[in-house]
């Protein structure tokens, strides 16, 4: 695969191209959910940076091919960040620079079997090192990881519960690495064959190796979802209608109701009005319900995201302050400095406050939640803690309202697939106004997901599971390899910088003049 030579001479026109480059794996994700184009997406910008005539033109395309990876998977955040969009898409790109000069570095010109093994080792792993940086919270977090892109791919789910969405990152870059050596360096094409092997024989392996999760038991577990609403007193009628859904599940036997992100809008400590209402509610229904309330605490400063469980009897003392807050959403780092969002769109204009660390809670007998709040469900670590600390079901309460026409829903819920296979435990998604979805412990949905459109009340029957997945035992151990592969390539460079400092200079001057084999004689 070549482009015209007077495509690749034009700085503006390569730097366009790595940007549309950047943004080609997108579309694997929700809502397009072309999953299978995960597999080839890297391979025009993998060639790209192959062909840049130095180091430097493969850096700056690996910045603006991150450029375009960023702002295509949060351009559903314009409407809201604006400009700042942009400015976050610039900063996060740099990080893919080293990765393209890597590429460039293994895989220009005709490379012989040893680069090109040494790329399919690489390659990956610098990419789920980049995804490592970018999934610190203050960075935006882990959206958008490729292996992310599988969720509804059966042996892939199956990884999932080996190796997490890390394992499915470093076989998805390898497949991509694999293909574009086979496009572009035939002579090389075995060890490009062996990778897509070896990835085949992994997830063979998987399928038949990984345990499954056992099944103990079953829980009927509803969620509401109360829809759009609107206006000035928009919180007061949501709860309203939250109620009156709440109560067509009378008669049906629901063991726990979960209502979505920021469910009620006051602290229920100050509002015991609110607190007999949920509770009348739960006596009713005969189910504790679990609400979230983002309001200003009355019993410490500032403004709380919190699930919060009540049950007949009112407040159960089971609570959840959320920990990871999203940033500019929830707060703005380094708010002396880039205090100016909130100028340009709309970004939180007080910070809130996080909580002091995860808990899991008993709803009822012998059921045990492990709660997550929107922006939480994206972190795989997040939902492994509670199921290694004894969670029967992961509950995410989440509302993508201010994002409603985009593909931010569809993609938030597509997490929930994922938590539910690497953990081995069924995952609730529920939201104000959709996407709300169940997930059993496989990573495969249970019941009906409700749409952006949908205000309904759902239970749904979910299988509670016993023991834990490999994930959860061994946790991101795809991570620590590919940061011992990078470790041993920077080792590997500095002894071949050292040697090549130590080793003797080359002769100057023409070599001897030889006559039939023997050096010539010097003339007379």
């Amino acid at each position: 695969m070549k482009m015209p030579d007077h495509w690749l001479a034009s700085p503006w026109r390569r730097s366009a191209l790595a940007v549309l480059a950047g943004a080609l794996p997108v579309p694997a994700f929700p809502a397009p959910s072309l999953w299978w184009l995960a597999y080839v997406a890297l391979v025009p910008w993998i060639l790209l940076a192959r062909a840049a005539p130095t180091g430097r033109r493969a850096a700056w395309d690996g910045w603006c091919g991150g450029f375009g990876f960023m702002l295509a998977m949060h351009h559903w955040l314009l409407p809201s960040l604006h400009v700042f969009t942009l400015v976050i898409a610039g900063l996060l790109g740099v990080l893919w620079a080293p990765w393209a000069w890597l590429v460039r570095r293994l895989l220009s010109g005709v490379p012989g079997r040893g680069r090109v093994a040494a790329a399919l080792l690489v390659l990956p792993s610098g990419w789920v090192a980049i995804e490592l940086v970018r999934s610190w919270q203050g960075l935006g977090g882990p959206w958008g990881m490729l292996g992310a892109s599988q969720w509804q791919v059966v042996p892939a789910l199956r990884l999932a519960s080996v190796g997490g969405v890390w394992l499915l990152s470093l076989l998805l870059v390898a497949v991509n690495v694999a293909v574009a050596v086979l496009v572009a360096v035939r002579p090389a094409r075995l060890p490009a064959l062996a990778a897509l092997a070896a990835v085949a024989a992994a997830a063979s392996t998987a399928w038949a190796w990984s345990p499954r999760p056992q099944t103990v038991g079953q829980a009927r577990i509803a969620v509401v979802q109360p829809g759009v609403i609107d206006g000035v007193d928009s919180g007061d009628r949501r709860f309203d209608r939250e109620e009156q859904l709440t109560r067509r599940l009378v008669g049906r036997d629901p063991d726990l109701i979960v209502w979505g992100e920021s469910s009620v809008g006051h602290d229920l400590g100050d509002r015991p009005d609110l607190t007999r209402r949920i509770a009348a509610l739960s006596r009713a229904t005969g189910a504790d319900i679990l609400v979230n309330v983002d309001a200003r605490r009355s019993d410490r400063p500032g403004i709380y995201k919190s699930s919060v469980l009540v049950g007949p009897d009112g407040l159960t003392g089971e609570r959840y302050d959320k920990i990871r807050l999203v940033p500019f959403g929830e707060y703005v780092p380094a708010r002396s400095v880039l205090g100016w969002a909130t100028s340009v769109g709309k970004a939180a204009g007080e910070d809130r406050r996080r909580g002091s660390g995860q808990v899991v809670m008993s709803a009822g007998p012998g059921l045990r939640l492990g709660p997550l709040i929107c922006f939480e469900t994206a972190f795989p670590d997040m939902s492994r803690r509670l199921a290694a600390d004894g969670a029967d079901v992961l509950v995410g309460q989440s509302s993508t309202s201010t994002f409603q026409h985009s593909w931010a829903p569809e993609q938030h819920a597509s997490l929930a697939a994922l938590r539910s296979a690497e953990t081995g435990r069924t995952m609730v998604h529920a939201t104000l106004t959709g996407m709300s979805a169940v997930f059993g412990p496989t990573g495969q949905r249970i019941g009906p997901r409700l749409g952006t459109d949908a205000d309904t009340a759902v239970v749904y029957e979910v299988p509670l599971t016993a023991g834990i997945t490999p994930y959860v035992r061994f946790g991101d151990w795809p991570v620590h390899a590919a940061l011992l592969v990078l470790a041993a390539l920077g080792l590997f460079e500095g002894v071949r910088a050292v040697r090549l400092r130590r080793s003797p200079p080359a002769p100057h001057g023409p070599p001897a003049r030889t006559v039939r084999g023997s050096p010539a004689r010097p003339g007379r």
